[in-house]
């Protein structure tokens, strides 16, 4: 081949190499969300399931994104909260791995990750942290006449928005006092809807709660005079004993209008941060080291921020912990050994 053929050979065969070396060169620098980003120079990207606009999840699990994203620039990372329809969508969209993190009821986490109740299968998520306690329970217009639950019976009665999973902890409570969502109309509505039914007289009762204190009774008590049924106490305590999710709470004397005395009722199942059984140590790791660095960040735009202490975020409500977040709470000594959720976790 003489010299001028030669020249044209390599001529031709740049004009495939150069776009080659291109497309090689995007491929490798313009993926943000790569695994080894804190590694490379390149941003990676979190996201953090919450629940809709109105909730308590939704501020908090924005809270915890904003913290997280704004005190791990050594490592680059972004972090979005982004709103979902809440905990059942956010359990499936981490197992699909359309999520990175993600909030949930812990009532709910228990059944899921067991393939129990209306779960089709089992579902490998973890928790990271325990957050705010859920303290619910039924109200109903001092009015109507009902006074414990039994009196539910041939009643129409809020349970929730439909498809947020309220049955995962409504439904020990009923049967544990005799009754089933068949002994009553069950209406669902959000927790504002709920208050506007029992005002205008179109539901007897209500199932409300959420972090003390909660807008929607705060805003039933307003408006009329409320009677708090109370839970029995041999079915409050079967009910702890059963289930790790369910615990005493109390709302101090004087929270609501006319709440003259303590009520002594129960967290129904605890807010708490999730991930995916399958998300690397190293991610779970720093994730729950910088949140828990920073808590006091997340308190100053929620309350609810306040659970993130070390007594709370280490409690046991049925779901595995992490093995990322059990390396670090070992790390500063809060850890309890023994705990009925760490071999489970070991192999995550």
């Amino acid at each position: 081949m003489d010299f001028d053929m030669m020249k044209k050979a390599f001529r031709a065969s740049s004009y495939f190499l150069i776009p080659f070396l291109l497309l090689s060169s995007i491929g490798t620098t313009g993926c943000g969300s790569s695994e080894e980003g804190d590694a490379s120079g390149d941003r990676r990207f979190l996201s953090v399931g919450t629940a809709p606009p109105g909730g308590a999840f939704f501020v908090v699990g924005g809270a915890i994104a904003q913290v997280v994203s704004d005190n791990v620039t050594a490592l680059q990372w972004e972090v979005s909260a982004e709103a979902t329809k809440g905990t059942q969508e956010n359990i499936r969209r981490l197992s699909g791995g359309a999520l990175d993190f993600a909030l949930a009821n812990a009532a709910i986490s228990y059944f899921a990750v067991r393939g129990e109740g209306a779960w089709e299968r089992t579902y490998p998520i973890r928790t990271v942290m325990t957050l705010a306690p859920n303290v619910a329970l039924f109200i109903t217009p001092k009015s109507s006449g009902v006074k414990t639950i039994a009196d539910l019976k041939g009643k129409r009665v809020t349970v929730g928005p439909a498809g947020a999973g309220f049955e995962y902890f409504l439904e020990p409570i009923l049967n544990a006092h005799g009754v089933t969502y068949d002994d009553f109309t069950p209406l669902h509505n959000t927790q504002a809807g709920a208050v506007d039914m029992l005002a205008d007289g179109s539901a007897a009762a209500a199932f409300l709660g959420g972090a003390v204190p909660t807008a929607s009774i705060t805003q039933a008590c307003a408006s009329q005079d409320i009677h708090f049924i109370l839970f029995e106490e041999e079915a409050k305590q079967s009910l702890i004993e059963t289930y790790p999710f369910f615990e005493s709470a109390t709302i101090p004397a004087n929270t609501y209008r006319g709440q003259n005395e303590p009520f002594h009722g129960l967290n129904v199942g605890s807010m708490h941060l999730i991930t995916f059984a399958e998300v690397d140590d190293e991610t779970v790791y720093q994730f729950t080291k910088t949140l828990y660095e920073h808590r006091e960040d997340v308190v100053q735009k929620h309350p609810a921020g306040k659970a993130i202490n070390a007594k709370n975020i280490v409690k046991d409500t049925g779901t595995p912990f992490h093995r990322g977040a059990i390396h670090y709470y070992k790390e500063i000594g809060i850890w309890p050994e023994g705990s009925a959720t760490a071999s489970n976790s070991a192999g995550r």
